[in-house]
């Protein structure tokens, strides 16, 4: 679940993409983009009911293109139900959310 930056051209704008795989029963890479260094972002994984399940990224991250790996699992380590689950990269003023399907 750590982020990881490739060696791209600094993107212009905050960006989360689509995961993929997607579904997946493994696990799944959530990629986001980050146009500066901030001193706190957050990516967070929420079932449909709103709850958070998991928090993937908390902290800094410096500019460029990051890849977060989730293995379906919560923050006790224990893998979640199948079904839909948002992920949100939040940081600044900025607000990205999409789904995802988890299939067991």
């Amino acid at each position: 679940t750590v982020a990881e930056t490739r060696d791209d051209a600094t993107p212009s704008d905050w960006s989360l993409a689509q995961n993929y795989p997607n579904p997946f029963n493994a696990d799944t890479v959530l990629p986001f983009q980050a146009p500066h260094a901030t001193a706190e972002a957050a990516l967070y994984i929420y079932n449909l009911l709103g709850q958070k399940v998991r928090t993937l990224v908390a902290g800094p991250v410096i500019a460029g293109y990051h890849e977060v790996r989730w293995d379906g699992r919560d923050e006790q380590g224990l893998f979640v139900a199948s079904g839909v689950y948002l992920y949100r990269l939040e940081v600044d003023s900025v607000e990205l959310t999409r789904k995802l399907l988890f299939l067991r």
